[in-house]
């Protein structure tokens, strides 16, 4: 990917959705704005629109190599300069396994950078922070402290925060983190960069932010959208729990939500793939960085391997979500999950990677993609 260029002139996009007319400008992208999102509605009555990001990894499947890209390209942004430590959080569930990516590439340079991220998942560990995603059907998020005293002790001294999602709408769950880690105790934060692969917000981070700011982004623009007064309001199931499911979380195999600084590549070590195989490696809401790092490992090997991961977020049919699978969540919580894009019999093998048992993934879900559960032991 090039450097982030502005265009000739604005691109104009727009979407006609159940519940009205989502009109984009595109002020300035590093590649062609529609091989970087495309649409989706809502099911949400408090926000009609999604942005579906076609480099992520979890809306729409995505080979591990253009993903890679992204992380090295957004990382490229971030100023090199920054002070250090530098604590880096990426935004659940969504921008978790970007918010890995972006660190990993950040640190190849340095080596005082943390990685944390927000959660939905009580780990059973003292809580740091909670702040609000108020659009969201899953509002709350979670920041732990971490449990290792020399990892809490470079989250306390950071004086650089970078915070990672795949979009920014109008830059308020970001402010609404920035406060809250504020007024949690991290209080000596110098500079504060916004990292996300589309930016609509029009700089609303850097107006409000009492530290030297800097919003970095694939691309830039903005949008407006026309409700119809007249449409129903969709019926959004219930997914916003931060509960404790039935299956409890490991502190001692942490991959982020206690601070990392690396994390290893440790699924399924031996497993073989034949040349131009057919892979789909499929993460479990916020157990992502693993997985892909398993799916890095077999694209390497010589198999045709995308990723893409389930998710708690309910987004209607049409535009860019072309199927939808639903089953129940891994984690006991009683709540639906959904897996996008991934039609059964398309691919050769399908990795399922849960960082819960085995039995723990809905068996409805196996057996639609004929797929192999693999463990995070």
């Amino acid at each position: 990917m090039n450097s982030r260029q502005a265009l000739p002139q604005p691109t104009m996009l727009h979407a006609q959705l159940m519940r009205g007319r989502l009109d984009v400008t595109v002020d300035a992208s590093s590649i062609a704005p529609d091989s970087l999102f495309g649409f989706a509605e809502r099911r949400n009555p408090k926000r009609a629109f999604l942005f579906v990001s076609r480099v992520l990894g979890r809306h729409i499947p995505v080979r591990p190599a253009v993903m890679q890209q992204s992380f090295e390209d957004l990382a490229a942004r971030i100023p090199a300069d920054l002070p250090g430590p530098v604590l880096i959080i990426g935004m659940a569930e969504t921008a978790v396994g970007l918010g890995a990516g972006v660190h990993r590439a950040y640190s190849q340079a340095r080596d005082d950078v943390l990685y944390m991220v927000s959660t939905r998942h009580p780990t059973g560990t003292e809580l740091f922070a909670r702040f609000e995603e108020e659009h969201s059907h899953a509002s709350a998020h979670l920041i732990h402290q971490p449990v290792d005293p020399d990892l809490r002790e470079m989250m306390l001294a950071a004086l650089s925060l970078v915070l990672v999602d795949d979009e920014a709408s109008t830059g308020k769950t970001f402010i609404n983190l920035h406060h809250a880690l504020v007024e949690a105790g991290l209080t000596r934060i110098e500079r504060l960069v916004t990292c996300v692969l589309t930016d609509w917000s029009a700089g609303a981070v850097s107006r409000s932010a009492n530290v030297q700011t800097e919003q970095v982004s694939l691309l830039q623009g903005n949008y407006h959208f026309a409700e119809d007064p007249e449409a129903p309001l969709p019926e959004m199931p219930q997914v916003g729990t931060v509960a404790a499911g039935d299956w409890s979380l490991s502190a001692d195999n942490d991959w982020g939500r206690l601070g990392v600084r690396s994390v290893n590549d440790s699924l399924a070590p031996d497993l073989q793939v034949k040349a131009g195989e057919k892979i789909l490696v499929v993460g479990t809401s916020e157990f992502v960085w693993r997985p892909f790092l398993l799916a890095e490992r077999l694209e390497r090997a010589g198999a045709d391997v995308h990723f893409s991961s389930t998710s708690r977020s309910p987004i209607a049919l049409g535009h860019a979500i072309g199927h939808a699978l639903s089953f129940a969540d891994n984690y006991g919580l009683g709540i639906p999950n959904f897996l996008y894009n991934v039609r059964p019999g398309h691919y050769d093998r399908v990795l399922i990677c849960t960082e819960t048992p085995a039995q723990a993934v809905a068996a409805e879900l196996v057996e639609a993609l004929n797929a192999e559960v693999i463990c995070d032991e």
